[in-house]
């Protein structure tokens, strides 16, 4: 493997299958000769997190990750360290699963919800499946600067970064979402 997209976000390219991957960004989260491992940071699930809300009793925003083990939740905290189960994602960021430690960080007060961003489910890729997608147009990487991964995010940071990069970007940024209606 020649180069790893650890730490870059994809943006996808404007489709009309409406699937998951639609108007998504993606962090990906770790990139190595075996495959990819990333999140959606902009589509919020909000059957999960009403669901969570009747549990914890406090709002949380619970987001699709992706297609893959959906029954699995992910966590990305930004600061503190309150876990010796996590991968860095850079210097501010880091993924864990040790939900038992968020939640009692939480409660305890020694970490804020805001700076906890929940995923359920991932995405994933195959051996030089990513690589394949991104030669395809499916996928473009961008380094992204000053995101705030925890931050909540919708629809408007696709076409946030879709203008931000200009071109035929800021073309498929302002198409209708249902690209077959344009």
């Amino acid at each position: 493997m020649n180069y790893s997209y650890k730490g870059k976000i994809l943006i996808s390219t404007p489709d009309i299958s409406g699937d998951i991957f639609s108007r998504s960004v993606v962090l990906i989260v770790d990139h190595n000769e075996n495959g990819a491992f990333g999140l959606i940071l902009n589509k919020k699930n909000k059957n999960m997190s009403s669901r969570l809300l009747e549990i914890f009793e406090f709002q949380v925003a619970v987001y699709d990750g992706g297609p893959v083990e959906n029954d699995k939740i992910f966590f990305i905290c930004k600061g503190k360290k309150i876990t010796e189960e996590y991968l860095a994602i850079d210097e501010e960021y880091y993924l864990t699963e040790d939900i038992e430690k968020v939640i009692s960080s939480i409660l305890d007060q020694q970490i804020s919800i805001n700076d906890v961003k929940v995923f359920s489910g991932y995405s994933g890729w195959s051996s030089q499946q990513l690589e394949s997608e991104i030669l395809r147009k499916i996928w473009t990487p961008v380094d992204v600067y000053n995101l705030d991964y925890t931050s909540p995010n919708d629809q408007s940071l696709w076409k946030n970064i879709m203008q931000n990069l200009g071109g035929d970007y800021l073309l498929w940024a302002n198409a209708p979402e249902d690209v077959s209606m344009n």
